[in-house]
């Protein structure tokens, strides 16, 4: 099987999340993955992905992913969805859904409630 077969649920997630400025090249021995993701999140996304189907230490691929948000304390930007809540909102980027006022009060500019939040409303979802 090639490196490029064996990776490519990688790949597949990458073209999903929209990863700028990509490339791809097999080598002999690894497989070379380069690009911007949009934030911190789907970086790890990626990296997740990697160690999924490689293991923690990988020695078959290289890859040089590098994350476009401008503010570092970003983790990720989040769009509301229909039935969603911010703590299931917490739950889904940190595991924890008691940490919903994290969220809060990172988005305090455009939310007064934290029971309050509606679809389409774009959340900073910031650094733990």
């Amino acid at each position: 099987m090639s490196l490029k077969a064996k990776y490519q649920a990688v790949i597949d997630l990458g073209n999903e999340l929209k990863i700028k400025e990509g490339s791809i090249s097999e080598h002999e021995d690894h497989l070379q993955l380069k690009g911007t993701a949009g934030t911190q999140y789907e970086k790890n996304l990626i990296w997740d992905k990697i160690k999924e189907i490689g293991g923690n230490q990988p020695a078959d691929i290289k890859a040089d992913i590098k994350v476009a948000e401008p503010d570092a304390s970003v983790y990720h930007r989040h769009t509301v969805q229909t039935g969603e809540s911010l703590s299931k909102i917490a739950r889904k980027y940190y595991g924890d859904a008691n940490k919903y006022n994290t969220i809060f009060q990172a988005n305090t500019d455009q939310l007064k409630n934290p029971d309050l939040i509606q679809p389409g409303q774009e959340l900073v979802i910031p650094k733990l």
